[in-house]
């Protein structure tokens, strides 16, 4: 902070966060410390390039006031980041009642007699902020791990592997003992009754593969059986008759 007589002026340089082809912006706080009216006027060496919102106006007593400085775009990047433009600010003790329609150019006059109260600004130029970095899924305090998945939709056996030892550490260590037992001889009687599920599936099919060979003869004997039992019984029919 800048504090002269009159005005405190904060920041003491005005820091632009530098990006081609952006108009960008940074504010002047102005804090007017005395019981009088205090007019200013901001200068600066590149006109063309800034614009100032006020570039004059009238501090209240005991009141702050905001000046807003708008540097155009630009095209090309500056050397090193360097600046070499500068600002004057530029304040004096106005009659009270006073409003920027007042404010006259004799008034920051010092030849006139006028006491003016200079402060000068430099230009400096920062990096643009970063934006954030994504949060990864899982890295947030209190949830849980997730193993990602392969590109064929399999689970990876190392991130498997990692997500089950960090499951397992966020339990109590005396329960585990049991809770793992318990676990795996449950996953290992399904795993008998899969087996034998499948040997007797297996074993079914084999069956059902020996009638398919057999059925063609066994259903023409049967057929044969059928054709003459229904003659005879249209022969008896046709005698008693």
């Amino acid at each position: 902070m800048s504090t002269g007589e009159l005005l405190s002026v904060e920041p003491q340089e005005l820091q632009f966060p530098f990006e081609l082809r952006k108009q960008i912006s940074c504010s002047l706080n102005l804090a007017n410390k005395t019981d009088n009216y205090v007019a200013f006027k901001v200068k600066t060496t590149n006109p063309k390039k800034y614009c100032v919102r006020p570039n004059t106006g009238v501090v209240l007593p005991r009141s702050t006031c905001d000046v807003i400085v708008t540097m155009q775009a630009q095209k090309e990047p500056p050397l090193d980041m360097q600046c070499k433009d500068k600002f004057l600010l530029q304040s004096v003790v106005a009659s009270p009642g006073a409003t920027a329609k007042d404010i006259a150019p004799e008034m920051f006059n010092k030849e006139a007699g006028h006491h003016v109260e200079e402060c000068k600004l430099r230009v400096v130029y920062v990096a643009p902020p970063r934006p954030p970095s994504p949060v990864r899924e899982g890295s947030e305090e209190g949830s849980s791990p997730r193993a990602s998945l392969s590109d064929n939709g399999n689970l990876n056996a190392s991130e498997f592997a990692n997500a089950t030892k960090a499951f397992v550490e966020q339990h109590d260590p005396q329960d585990n003992s049991s809770e793992a037992r318990a676990v795996i001889s449950k996953l290992t009687e399904e795993r008998d009754s899969a087996v034998q599920q499948n040997k007797q599936l297996h074993q079914e099919l084999e069956l059902l593969k020996r009638e398919v060979k057999r059925s063609p003869r066994g259903i023409s004997l049967i057929y044969v059986f059928l054709v003459g039992l229904i003659c005879i019984i249209l022969g008896y029919l046709i005698k008693s008759s």
